[in-house]
């Protein structure tokens, strides 16, 4: 018998609910749907605010994509990164019988929360004028981006609140509520964020200034009523203020893996950025055509991160539980059935690219680029997928060092390598199999990572 069987012989302390005990797929199934939901919803809103701050004008166009990668760096490691940590350490300690320690997690969780967002509010008021500078902005579309970076990151620690008590309420199962209130916030943010920036429903026109209010009044929105919904006892989780007390080692529970997995988000970013640069220098038509098939990726990403953050409260609680091999078994359930899905997406655009290209375009030239994008990138979504999906598995079993070092493995590739192509005169298609290829390396990286690491 080995060690991880006879630790699996073990029965749970304390089951606090079917997590521990229920069908795997069907389960992860249950708690994807609502998460999928939610994030295309979130995706459709960014299409949306980029549409109406389209209406006013060239400039804020031009400067909302200065602040873009700013904002999804924020988005990224609130919900993805540190909220994995935070819903692992949460799943874990419930998984083992302590709603106590659960409780105090989520207080420390929120303090975290308030201190990262006060840490970016005051980096982008501070030195958002430099980072838009250095990308590239000046004139109007610098002030354009300012008027929208200004009003947003005041309220950072919106932001992160929003996404820090969503990921503690995801830690005890609950999906369904995170995915109610950033449905909630999403209406509120097209709402007010078009009446304001637009001068809609008679209120006064802000332009970029109104669009940001927008973001900014449906996120402290979210966070007071997410405060409210914890401390009422109406969660599976109560938060008790009364009891309590700062303790070191919640702390370092949460950021030996939320820390950690800030590094992801500051890598796709990066490589985002990378390419981009590359990609310009092939000309207009080139970079359109990448458009087309990133703007697909955009798409296909909830669908990994909504596996992925279904995964985390199920391995965190088996692990808790002492059941190691369901854990492992969650993490690879879940990780074949995001690959299968997004693969089979990108299988699709790989055989007849024109299902989507046509959506948007009928250049000539932005049409064949984009084809070529698909036929050489399109395979490798589903190893894509599958990796996004391990990466969140990973942080609820507390061990995200092999998924951090499989995209940082990725970024090198795709930075050196599109360098050296670019540098050689290769053409356009190369590239592509190169963004094809590296997701391939990261999702065979990460599944070896995952098989080799003793959780």
């Amino acid at each position: 018998m080995t060690m991880e069987a006879s630790v699996d012989a073990r029965p749970p302390a304390a089951p606090v609910n079917s997590l521990l005990t229920s069908p795997i797929l069907s389960t992860l199934l249950k708690l994807a749907l609502p998460n999928a939901i939610a994030m295309f919803g979130t995706a459709l809103v960014a299409v949306a605010e980029t549409s109406y701050i389209g209406r006013l004008g060239v400039e804020p166009l031009a400067g909302i994509a200065l602040v873009f990668p700013f904002v999804m760096l924020t988005q990224m490691m609130s919900a993805g990164a540190m909220g994995g940590g935070v819903a692992s350490a949460v799943s874990r300690a419930l998984g083992g019988g302590n709603r106590e320690r659960a409780a105090n997690l989520a207080l420390h969780a929120a303090i975290i929360g308030t201190g990262a967002g006060l840490f970016f509010a005051a980096m982008m008021l501070l030195l958002g004028r430099t980072f838009y500078s250095l990308l590239g902005g000046s004139g109007e579309v610098l002030e354009q981006a300012m008027h929208y970076s200004q009003v947003l990151f005041s309220g950072a620690v919106s932001i992160w609140l929003v996404n820090t008590l969503a990921s503690v309420v995801r830690g005890t199962g609950d999906m369904r509520v995170p995915s109610i209130v950033l449905i909630g916030v999403a209406i509120i943010q097209v709402t007010v964020g078009g009446g304001l920036g637009l001068g809609l429903f008679g209120l006064p026109k802000f332009g970029m200034r109104g669009v940001a209010a927008g973001q900014l009044a449906a996120f402290t929105a979210g966070a007071l009523f997410l405060i409210w919904y914890l401390a009422s006892g109406r969660s599976r989780l109560k938060l008790n203020f009364a009891s309590f007390a700062f303790q070191r080692d919640m702390f370092l529970d949460i950021l030996k893996v939320g820390a950690v997995s800030c590094l992801s988000p500051l890598q796709t970013v990066l490589a985002i950025v990378i390419f981009t640069k590359i990609l310009a220098g092939f000309g207009t038509v080139v970079l359109a055509g990448y458009g087309m098939g990133s703007r697909l990726e955009f798409l296909l990403v909830p669908i990994a991160f909504a596996f992925g953050t279904a995964s985390i409260p199920m391995v965190g609680m088996a692990m808790g539980a002492g059941l190691v091999t369901r854990a492992r078994h969650v993490a690879w359930i879940a990780a074949a059935t995001a690959g299968a899905v997004v693969g089979l997406i990108g299988l699709v655009v790989a055989i007849n690219p024109g299902l989507w290209v046509s959506l948007f375009t009928s250049d000539p030239g932005v049409t064949e680029a984009a084809y070529s994008y698909f036929h050489w990138a399109g395979p490798g979504f589903g190893f894509f997928g599958a990796g996004v999906c391990l990466y969140f598995s990973s942080q609820g079993a507390a061990e995200v060092g092999g998924p951090v070092l499989a995209g940082t493995i990725r970024l090198v590739l795709v930075a050196l390598g599109g360098w050296w192509l670019a540098a050689s005169g290769a053409p356009a298609w190369t590239l592509f199999a190169l963004v094809g290829t590296a997701m391939v390396v990261f999702g065979l990286t990460t599944m070896l990572s995952i098989r080799l690491v003793r959780w």
